[in-house]
């Protein structure tokens, strides 16, 4: 009986090495095999630009979803930016800080108020190479999104739109604008189905005032070669102020029966253009 401790101790033993050796080979195949799979990653898109997406008002990052997984599928890198909404001057700054970090050339894509945000973060940033305006405003320098809505015919955005007053870290006021989630559905994404339209209300993120009503700066677009995807039935930026917007930025227009929330309600046509600018970069 005295003996059976010392061979369980030597059975044991062996055992707890081979499992923890095992553990360790798996550990460093499963190393080597991330560290591969990375390489390979990155080899296989070296030849493509990345995408960079910029939400804008009403909306968050998440809108781009069904974009970002066809272009992923495509072998594009892809970084859905959070736009800050706070004032056209600090969004841009901010897209410009995260254009710094990313390495080769940039497809920069903006969404409705996203596309004042592009205008101005890209002038200067010389990884840019293209421009791509889904829905979006493409301001010249001194124009606002408030002021290009509001002289032109067809929006509703001011006939939905929510206040809530705020006071901003320097300790001035400002207003939080939402849309009112009731008529969320028909005003942003009427091609949109009714739960995740939903969805979209609940999750919106609010644009201050500040922010629309600011003047842009020097846009990006009077050097950088645009796209501009034209929404028929968008009833925030009405299809005829796109595409005045579209031809002075001499974009190449494209045309898609949607309402304003066309990443989320025709990604596939969204990918479609954004992949034909990024075809040009070289």
């Amino acid at each position: 009986m005295h003996h059976h401790p010392s061979r369980l101790r030597r059975v044991h033993t062996p055992l707890t090495l081979v499992a923890t050796a095992t553990v360790a080979i798996a550990l460093v195949a499963a190393s080597v095999g991330s560290a591969d799979a990375t390489k390979n990653t990155t080899t296989s898109n070296s030849a493509k630009p990345t995408v960079v997406l910029v939400h804008g008002a009403f909306a968050d990052s998440s809108s781009w979803s069904g974009v970002i997984k066809k272009l992923k599928e495509d072998g594009y890198p892809v970084v859905a930016a959070a736009n800050p909404l706070r004032s056209v001057s600090t969004d841009a700054a901010s897209v410009k800080s995260l254009l710094a970090t990313v390495d080769g050339p940039v497809v920069l894509v903006g969404h409705s108020y996203g596309g004042a945000v592009i205008s101005n973060a890209a002038h200067g940033s010389g990884n840019v190479k293209a421009l791509v305006y889904a829905d979006a405003f493409l301001p010249d320098k001194g124009e606002s999104a408030n002021e290009l809505v509001s002289t032109s015919k067809g929006s509703v955005i001011g006939e939905v739109l929510r206040p809530v007053p705020i006071t901003t870290p320097d300790g001035s006021k400002d207003f939080d604008f939402y849309i009112d989630p009731s008529k969320f559905h028909q005003a942003f994404g009427a091609d949109v189905p009714a739960h995740t339209a939903a969805l979209m209300a609940a999750t919106q993120r609010p644009g201050t005032g500040t922010a629309l009503n600011e003047p842009s700066g020097e846009p990006a677009w009077k050097t950088v070669p645009s796209w501009a995807l034209v929404g028929s039935n968008d009833k925030i930026i009405p299809r005829e102020l796109q595409v005045f917007m579209a031809k002075r930025a001499h974009a190449h227009i494209q045309e898609v029966r949607s309402s304003h929330a066309v990443s989320v309600s025709h990604p596939f046509a969204v990918t479609r253009i954004i992949e034909e600018a990024a075809r040009t970069v070289r």
